[in-house]
């Protein structure tokens, strides 16, 4: 089996690479500023309509937001200040929390400089005029793999002469893509993105090419949405943009070389409206060439959690989701199975209304590459487009504030199929520039369909990277060793040498429902004594568990004292059992803990255990003296070093799934030969 080229590089970042995607965060006065607007001004649209007329008179007069906002409002803190687009993506993403049924603490917004970098990257130079000199050729290969893609983009978007780029009506002057769409456009932050992108190409050029220009990009666009004030809210918000930087004359009909106000208007409400990008045909005759959004990340379970009516409403939008039909009568989304979460269906909606050979690009949360619900969709971005680099974000605060759980840049082109991806990652805020996309200084792993697939079993998760390099390359070695070995729950494994195969079984104790059975350890108290994650510990190297029951040392306050006592119906299995740490904690120094319990305990949900065939367990006791001891022995197997550095790079979230646990490569001891007989 071939090895995967890896590139790590250094990680010495100049000043200027580090200060250069320095988001401003919401710090504690800026969340207090939102929640004392709710009490001042309580309806949320009626925010957001008054921070827009704020936002446009402030640009008319050349003045901060501040000095145009009412007097009645709180005092806006300075982080605020920083951008007006910002603090509108926030009040929308409140409104419409709140409109679901969900908290507005829980609600966040896009960071416009992620954007920024998504589109220096996709766009790259574009069609800027350059000095009339012999180009700089250099061979493809000679390039690190993981920017040939940028490479190629960038020598076709600067071919041809200057004159062939004017007539080119597949993109404008200032090197956007035409169409460009985004089907769940919220307050209209890619195309403000844009326009600021396409002013500042254009910044040398005639009134008039800036003129023409602009019109059209603003013909090209796309953009919908469902909610009626987002659509409101991105009409506005773009064309106080286009005013901000002189292309639109905001109190008129404009002059040569300037767009009067009525007819951007009119463009604008013709190219972004109102509609269901999921359930609806697109609206328009052409086809993006690119797409460029980040959808919603929400289940559909979690839809209209506080609505009066939110069990109807959420059956109500899962039916029409799973009967949703193309033109043809096919049902619309593959992908639709499990829990489903809307970005899955965004995904797969974008790649349906892009043009083949048309790019899109993606905000999802990092899940998406490794977790086994997602299986369908990763298919369809390798199997039939091509899936060409992801950005991974493991550690999301400083990037993305408000989010808990990493996410993903995705870049795929439509049509074809995958032969290598490139990941980059993990990525932090040093990585990713709003001017240039992706640091030269990132690491990256080039993943090749061959190999890939053999690692995967061809359900193409990508693999979580450690940003060292020695460590990067242990886990590569790990993978190398252990992919092409039978997995735990496969009967060809050495382990199931008959026919039956190793079941995964949850704690037969629900935690939550079953919580008043359950209580802090009691010497004397009858009941039997209940292990949950807490309970596994490390001590060195080895796994051991920890609990009041086993272990009279552990100290009165201490965790594994509460909690650790059963009370209900005695449901222990009487013979031990081989059990795994299923909750973990993000500094966990291993992700598998593996253990022996003993066979008077009960079991929570928290910790998972394999269900042996009783050929195994015959085994296993025959050869080791007593059944503990062979599983013991057996522990020791899966607490090895290499399956833990495969869990870490293959792990879906911090926890640690059955379906993982059934996929894990189990490689052939030395001591096989009793086994067989």
């Amino acid at each position: 089996m071939s090895e995967l080229p890896l590139l790590v590089k250094s990680y010495n970042h100049s000043k200027k690479e580090r200060l250069s995607f320095r988001l401003v965060t919401m710090v504690s006065d800026a969340s207090g500023w939102y929640a004392r607007l709710d009490q001042e001004c309580p309806d949320r649209i009626q925010q957001i309509r008054m921070w827009l007329d704020s936002w446009e008179d402030s640009t008319k007069a050349n003045v901060p937001i501040a000095a145009s906002l009412p007097r009645s409002w709180p005092t806006l803190p300075a982080g605020l200040l920083y951008d007006p687009g910002a603090v509108l993506d926030r009040l929308l993403s409140r409104y419409e929390a709140v409109s679901d049924g969900r908290s507005p603490r829980g609600a966040f917004s896009t960071p416009s400089r992620l954007i920024q970098a998504v589109l220096a990257d996709e766009i790259g130079q574009g069609s800027q005029k350059r000095k009339e000199e012999d180009p700089v050729t250099l061979s493809l290969s000679a390039i690190p793999p993981g920017f040939r893609d940028y490479a190629e983009r960038f020598n076709h978007n600067v071919s041809g002469s200057r004159e062939d780029e004017e007539e080119d009506s597949s993109r404008t002057k200032s090197g956007v893509p035409l169409p460009f769409a985004d089907p769940s456009c919220g307050a209209g932050l890619v195309a403000s993105q844009v326009i600021r992108i396409h002013s500042q190409r254009l910044e040398n050029d005639s009134e008039s090419v800036k003129c023409n220009d602009t019109l059209k990009l603003l013909e090209g666009m796309q953009f919908l949405d469902s909610s009626e004030i987002a659509v409101e809210a991105a009409r506005r918000r773009i064309l106080i943009t286009l005013g901000r930087a002189g292309l639109v004359d905001l109190e008129g009909d404009g002059h040569e070389g300037v767009i009067g106000r009525n007819e951007a208007e009119m463009i604008l409400e013709s190219n972004i409206r109102i509609g269901d990008s999921l359930l609806d045909e697109w609206p328009w005759n052409e086809s993006p060439m690119l797409v460029i959004s980040r959808p919603p990340w929400i289940r559909i379970k979690d839809r209209f959690r506080g609505h009066e009516e939110g069990s109807r409403l959420r059956r109500d939008l899962s039916g029409r989701l799973r009967n949703a039909v193309d033109s043809g009568g096919e049902l619309r989304f593959s992908a639709l199975k499990g829990n489903v979460n809307l970005y899955r269906l965004f995904l797969e909606r974008s790649l349906q209304i892009v043009s083949e050979g048309g790019r899109v690009r993606m905000v999802v949360p990092d899940s998406l590459l490794r977790e086994k619900s997602s299986v369908p969709l990763r298919k369809l971005l390798v199997e039939d487009n091509e899936w060409v680099s992801t950005w991974s974000f493991p550690d999301p605060q400083r990037i993305f504030p408000g989010i808990s759980q990493g996410f993903a840049v995705l870049g795929i082109t439509s049509g074809g199929s995958t032969d290598v991806m490139t990941s980059f990652g993990p990525l932090g805020v040093d990585q990713v520039l709003p001017d240039t996309g992706v640091s030269k200084t990132s690491p990256f792993l080039e993943l090749e369909r061959g190999p890939w697939s053999s690692w995967t079993d061809a359900t193409w998760a990508v693999p979580r990277m450690p940003s060292d390099e020695f460590d990067r390359r242990r886990v590569l070695d790990a993978i190398g060793r252990l992919a092409d070995r039978p997995r735990l729950s496969e009967d060809s494994n050495w382990l199931c040498p008959g026919s039956e195969t190793i079941r995964v079984r949850v704690g037969e104790i629900d935690q939550s429902s079953s919580s008043s059975n359950i209580s802090d350890w009691d010497e004397g108290g009858k009941g039997v004594p209940f292990i949950r994650s807490a309970h596994f510990c490390l001590e060195g190297d080895a796994v051991v568990i920890r609990h009041p029951a086993y272990d009279s040392d552990i100290p009165s306050n201490s965790i594994q004292k509460s909690h650790s006592m059963w009370s209900g119906d005695n449901k222990s299995k009487g013979f031990p059992r081989i059990a795994c740490q299923a909750i973990l904690n993000s500094a966990n120094e291993r992700r598998l803990r593996w253990a022996v319990v003993p066979g008077d305990c009960v079991l929570g949900n928290s910790v998972n255990f394999l269900e042996l065939p009783e050929g195994v367990k015959g085994v296993l006791e025959e050869e080791n003296g007593c059944l503990e001891e062979g599983l013991n022995w057996l522990c020791e197997q899966l607490n090895s070093v290499d399956l833990d550095l495969w869990s870490r790079a293959w792990g879906a979230n911090s926890n640690v799934n059955n379906y993982e646990i059934e996929s894990l490569p189990f490689p052939m001891p030395s001591r096989k030969d009793w086994l067989s007989e």
